[in-house]
């Protein structure tokens, strides 16, 4: 069962709302569970201001590698800290970056970090499960200078929970909530933060008993006792909730009655994604792999190849405006990460380094991984608008081969 659902009958009468948990794992949870808002802000049937389809045809948009200038990489590491080895960071907007963090033993096998770029210092933010059973284990977190999530997970039963805190100077401030409980019929939330703001998606799981449901991204901020139902897909998003400046970027099912289409969108943070600001429609049965908004473009990355589509059905990252104009692309395969930058600048991440592409002056560089770092790869820790590019990869020790320790790298921009 969903711990906090949406049946049938309440997409328009509300939200019922069950808990799945066992009566250990409840008595185990210590955190104070909140609840959600009826209604939904941009619900499934609102198809009226759905952006059309976007074909490109192939022989229309601009090759970067072919058409562009290459140049020395006009930018310079201002800072390199080195981490221990098992440190994972992920994309966020402040600060302070959510790091995953090897345990020193099985228990706990992960504590959730937080890294100060502006100091270097890693600090430790939570270091043992809420649930408090020993199968569960931290699988995913996420923050922005005032909020901190994390996703906890069930190594056997897969019932997961997400937790959020106030969060400041590297800490929990104030009680933590319950924001979700489901079991392995939904896959983990995906998660970020903005501001004092926590964006999840909860989705079916490909694989389980619920694959006819809607999936929905829901949003609470620090000091609420309710979150709200912000946009519902008919089907499984395409990617992840990717916070771009001032806005979250979605990929729900759209134009669910003609086909499969998915709708890459930005919608506006400071009214809790009640404002769609732009919405690029792409070809039918072309998934997105990645997605963000930097400017007035998208920035959409495709990892296969389609029989069909145009120019968007082929692999490679894509950069253009939601009406098809002026689309620039990189025919290369895409990797774990949306691009990140400023002003026409962008960050593509390739097999073992960056592309950095400078749209206002058609030239382009290479951002290359630390040394011997190749084979464990180098990625961002940043995504879409930024001021600061900052980057982390797992190095090898130049006597044994083996990894030793993670550098990280930050780039003023």
């Amino acid at each position: 069962m969903l711990g906090h659902r949406h049946t049938q009958s309440s997409r328009h009468a509300g939200i019922s709302r069950r808990s799945f948990f066992k009566t250990g794992v409840a008595a185990a949870s210590a955190a104070a569970t909140i609840g959600v808002l009826a209604g939904c802000t941009n619900t499934a049937e609102d198809t009226a201001d759905t952006a059309e389809p976007v074909n490109v045809s192939e022989d229309t948009g601009t090759s970067i590698l072919d058409a562009f200038t290459s140049v020395n990489l006009p930018y310079s590491a201002s800072n390199q800290w080195t981490l221990p080895l098992g440190n994972v960071l992920h994309p966020a907007e402040g600060v302070w970056l959510p790091v995953t963090t090897a345990g020193a033993s099985a228990t706990p096998m992960v504590i959730a970090s937080a890294f100060s770029t502006s100091s270097g210092e890693l600090k430790e933010v939570v270091t043992k499960t809420v649930t408090g059973t020993t199968t569960s284990v931290i699988y995913s977190v996420a923050c922005s200078d005032s909020v901190y999530a994390w996703v906890e997970l069930d190594m056997i039963t897969r019932e997961w929970s997400l937790f959020a805190s106030a969060f400041s100077n590297g800490a929990l401030m104030g009680e933590t909530k319950t924001l979700w409980q489901a079991d392995s019929d939904w896959d983990p939330a995906l998660v970020a933060c903005s501001g004092t703001s926590v964006i999840w998606q909860v989705q079916p799981s490909s694989s389980g008993s619920k694959t006819a449901e809607s999936s929905y991204c829901y949003l609470w901020t620090v000091g609420a006792s309710d979150a709200q139902a912000v946009v519902e897909s008919p089907g499984r998003f395409a990617t992840a909730p990717t916070v771009c400046g001032d806005w979250v970027v979605l990929t729900p099912h759209v134009r669910a009655s003609e086909g499969t289409y998915y709708g890459v969108t930005a919608y506006t943070i400071d009214d809790g994604l009640k404002t769609k600001v732009d919405q690029l429609v792409m070809p039918a049965s072309v998934k997105p792999f990645r997605a963000c908004r930097m400017g007035e473009k998208f920035v959409v990355s495709v990892e296969a190849n389609y029989s069909s589509g145009g120019l968007l059905g082929n692999m490679g990252t894509y950069i253009g405006s939601s009406d098809g104009s002026d689309f620039l692309y990189l025919s290369r395969e895409p990797f774990e990460c949306a691009a990140a930058g400023k002003n026409g600048v962008y960050f593509i991440k390739s097999r073992s380094s960056y592309i950095v592409v400078n749209a206002a002056d058609q030239t382009y560089s290479v951002l290359s991984s630390v040394d011997r770092s190749v084979d464990y790869g180098e990625y961002p820790a940043r995504v879409g608008e930024c001021n600061t590019f900052v980057t982390f990869s797992s190095v090898k020790d130049a006597t044994t081969g083996y990894p030793a320790s993670v550098i990280v790298r930050t780039f003023p921009l």
